[in-house]
């Protein structure tokens, strides 16, 4: 990990080695005593969970089937994965003559550092693709790896015509759902946990088009993956229709599995753009008639395992499992457990909380941590403003926002994490890392565990945002940053999407800038890359810890487990002036994830006394960068300007 331009330097050498198998609101406002934001008494359920359906064993095989018949039409080999809705691997099928990798864009400037211009087995690429069509689907919206592709890129939407328009609303999640995550459960063959959820993905999320949802009665129950190509990348330029062959085999495996029309991501907007679902369309696919799984295993290819996620003792089909379940770690919450009667936690398969609401943990370093009880309070408001407010990225219109609250210490330990019942399953590893960034960034600690780094390039980052910001003292605990803040600060352009204007301090500079590097994100976790690949690979006999990114740990643990998250969603707790925790929201709307975060925050510290947001003195929003010919303040949250289902109110945060 030493050196600016360490990249993952172990596929130096085994980028041959394939698999063994291969076969708003600004305001003010800091402690508890204002009256809370008023809301109506509201309904005891105010969601449907989504009833327990599951793929069975003759459904993957389906997928895998019609997905083999459109390769063999197109004469296009191809690696396919399926996984359920909570990331579990149910098949990956290696086709005869397949390409055995695929390689990550390159730097535009071929100055390649980070996951640039890297070769990665195919599978690790199918299996990110499904994980990424399930992930970011629910019944109310409907997402594939285009869609990713859309809204992580420099501009929104990219194309060439659309240079200075700001980056894309969830710029940076392509670093979630990481190997490396604590919050992620790993590949077990039996037990009571094999089966729960999220499981991590090999390389993070997809924007590479390829990959589609999986759907049975308007009911997301995984996703499906293809590479075939030997690129893995995004596309560019939404103004134009690709005719991409993997995308048109992931298509044909979805045949009787499709996501409902109103659903697909063509019918949500986003800025007054409509999202992109595919180029793709079933009438262009080229083969017909009937297909079983039987006629194409052994002689079109076979299932292969592949190490850390399918496959042991035997590669064979799977069901898969139904979330909602104990079974599937995803479950409704007991009274006992958090009060919300619509509330769904994460379990051990065995009955557990995976994260019960706790006290923090942090008492050697915070005079006064979060109790249980305010621990409590803030989730319950967080979630009662969530049940108000007016979804943006689901349908029907005036569905109700749906999505992840995590709350933790100053330490980044989870201090409890609940989730309305159809919340997409990527906001949960999301949601935690807003949480951990917003509490990191806002810490006395942050430049000295930087600084810490075994990375030269990650401890770089610290000089140049106190040069950027013309302030010494950066990073020290002085100013409270959300993670629309830290947003800013790791754009390709500041203020985002200016053409012309210098990079913010955590990002690449717009030469070097591509999805597979987008400067401290990617450098943090880069190294926890490099070693679970090679783990997939063969070329290691031991995977990455649970623990991801390259900064100095206590008793075996670190402040960003899960890595740092760059898009808006978070708030930081203060007592008084004192930092004492932060909340992460993420599954909807980025103005709704920041809204449910500081305004729960607020009414809780109402409600109980004693916390709340940070004092308007400190806030990130106080801060001026200087250009030389402009003045650009920092941003704190932004919420939206009439958000609530039940109430005409307008300027919710304004003033808190």
């Amino acid at each position: 990990m030493k050196g600016r331009h360490h990249r993952l330097g172990a596929l130096a050498t085994i980028a041959a080695l394939i698999l063994s198998s291969c076969g708003g609101g600004g305001g003010g406002g800091g402690g508890g005593g204002s009256t809370p934001t008023p809301g109506p008494t509201t309904p005891t359920s105010l969601y449907a969970a989504p009833a327990q359906e599951a793929l069975t064993v003759a459904d993957v095989e389906s997928v895998v089937a019609h997905a083999v018949a459109e390769a063999r039409a197109r004469n296009l080999p191809s690696v396919i994965a399926v996984t359920d809705r909570v990331g579990n691997v149910l098949a990956v099928f290696r086709m005869t003559g397949a390409r055995a990798s695929a390689t990550t864009s390159a730097a535009p400037n071929g100055d390649n550092i980070d996951a640039q211009n890297l070769t990665v087995p195919a599978e690790a690429g199918a299996i990110a693709k499904a994980i990424t069509g399930a992930y970011l689907s629910s019944a109310g919206n409907a997402f594939s790896t285009r869609t990713a592709s859309m809204i992580v890129q420099q501009h929104f939407p990219p194309a060439p015509t659309t240079v200075g328009l700001e980056s894309g609303p969830l710029f940076g999640v392509q670093f979630s759902q990481l190997p490396c995550s604590d919050l992620a459960a790993r590949f077990l063959s039996s037990g009571a946990a094999a089966m729960i959820g999220p499981k991590r993905s090999p390389l993070g999320l997809a924007a590479d088009p390829g990959g589609f949802p999986l759907y049975k009665n308007g009911v997301v129950v995984g996703g499906i993956g293809v590479m075939a190509d030997g690129v893995y990348g995004s596309d560019t330029n939404i103004l134009d229709d690709d005719n991409d062959p993997e995308e048109y085999i992931a298509l044909a495996g979805t045949l009787g599995f499709e996501a409902p029309e109103g659903v697909r991501a063509n019918r949500i907007t986003v800025d007054g753009t409509s999202l992109r679902y595919a180029d793709a369309a079933y009438s262009g696919l080229m083969a017909s008639g009937a297909v079983s799984f039987a006629a194409i295993n052994g002689s079109a290819g076979s299932l292969v395992a592949v190490r850390g996620y399918y496959g042991d003792p035997a590669p064979t089909i799977l069901a898969g499992v139904a979330y909602g379940t104990e079974a599937s770690g995803v479950r409704r919450a007991r009274t006992v457990e958090f009060s919300k009667s619509d509330a769904f936690v994460l379990t051990d398969g065995s009955g557990n909380d995976r994260f019960p609401i706790r006290a923090g943990t942090d008492a050697g370093d915070v005079a006064q941590p979060l109790t249980a009880a305010e621990a409590t309070a803030i989730l319950e408001e967080a979630f009662t403003v969530m049940g108000r407010a007016r979804a943006q990225i689901r349908q029907p219109l005036d569905s109700r926002a749906q999505v992840t609250i995590s709350l933790v210490d100053t330490r980044g330990q989870a201090l409890g994490i609940v989730r309305s019942p159809d919340a997409p399953i990527f906001g949960t590893d999301v949601s935690l890392q807003k949480a951990r960034t917003a509490a990191f960034f806002s810490n006395s600690h942050a430049a000295s565990d930087l600084l810490a780094s075994s990375s030269t390039d990650v401890a770089a980052f610290v000089g140049k945002a106190r040069t950027f910001l013309n302030d010494p003292a950066a990073l020290t605990g002085r100013y409270a940053f959300t993670d629309r803040a830290n947003g800013n600060l790791s754009r390709p352009y500041f203020p985002d999407g200016e053409v012309g204007r210098p990079n913010g301090p955590f990002s690449r500079p717009i030469a070097q800038f591509n999805p597979f590097s987008t400067g401290l994100q990617s450098a943090l976790v880069v190294g926890d890359l490099a070693a679970h690949l090679a783990y997939v690979t063969g070329a290691s006999a031991s995977d990455t810890p649970q623990r991801c990114s390259d900064v100095p740990t206590v008793s075996n643990r670190n402040r960003v487990q899960n890595g740092i998250q760059i898009f808006p969603g978070s708030v930081p707790i203060y007592r008084g002036n004192v930092l004492v925790g932060a909340i992460g929201v993420s599954g909807d709307g980025i103005d709704q994830d920041d809204m449910i975060g500081f305004l729960g925050l607020h009414n809780a510290g109402a409600r109980v006394g004693g916390f709340g947001n940070a004092p308007a003195a400190i806030r990130s929003d106080q801060i001026v960068v200087d250009l030389g010919n402009a003045n650009v303040r920092l941003r704190y949250v932004n919420c939206p300007f009439a958000p609530f289902l039940d109430s005409g109110s307008q300027n919710v945060c304004a003033g808190l």
